[in-house]
């Protein structure tokens, strides 16, 4: 067996994703990486994109919006052998199946909506404003990515 990830994707809402994986590549604010077994220890911020993870030869696509990255390497089981751990705490985390045409249409339509409210100089929750928008952007960007490819649902 070829050595693997111990991959966690978590939100504020749930646990997205809890899986045995051979890589996964993640956005980061210095740039995208792929972690592999036995990558050393890091913590990164995460700027909006998607995570791809590699699971049996099969791509497992998230969008991403926000959050950090820990990868450490933890002893396991009774021989205490050590395992690659990979966190991501995101803001936000939706596999690219749950992007359907209809959410992607009302992505389009809350970031034209939130553009014309953010032009009004009266409204102060700028940075709620910003943050869902990008959340509607990422949405329609990553899924019209992966629209065309080949993942597992």
């Amino acid at each position: 067996m070829s050595k693997q990830l111990k991959l966690k994707i978590v939100t504020p809402e749930k646990l997205v994703l809890e899986e045995l994986v051979e890589s996964v590549t993640v956005p980061t604010l210095e740039g995208e990486i792929t972690v592999l077994p036995e990558h050393v220890p890091i913590i990164a911020g995460l700027k909006s994109g998607d995570i791809v993870a590699l699971a049996n030869g099969e791509h497992i696509p998230y969008a991403v919006v926000g959050g950090f990255l820990e990868v450490k390497s933890v002893k396991e089981g009774p021989s205490q052998t050590s395992i690659t751990e990979v966190a991501i705490l995101a803001d936000f985390a939706e596999h690219i199946s749950e992007i359907t045409d209809e959410a992607i249409e009302k992505a389009k339509a809350r970031s034209l909506e939130l553009q014309k409210l953010a032009e009004n100089k009266e409204v102060v929750d700028f940075e709620h404003f910003a943050t869902e928008l990008d959340r509607s952007l990422t949405r329609v960007k990553i899924a019209d990515k992966w629209k065309t490819r080949k993942y597992r649902k």
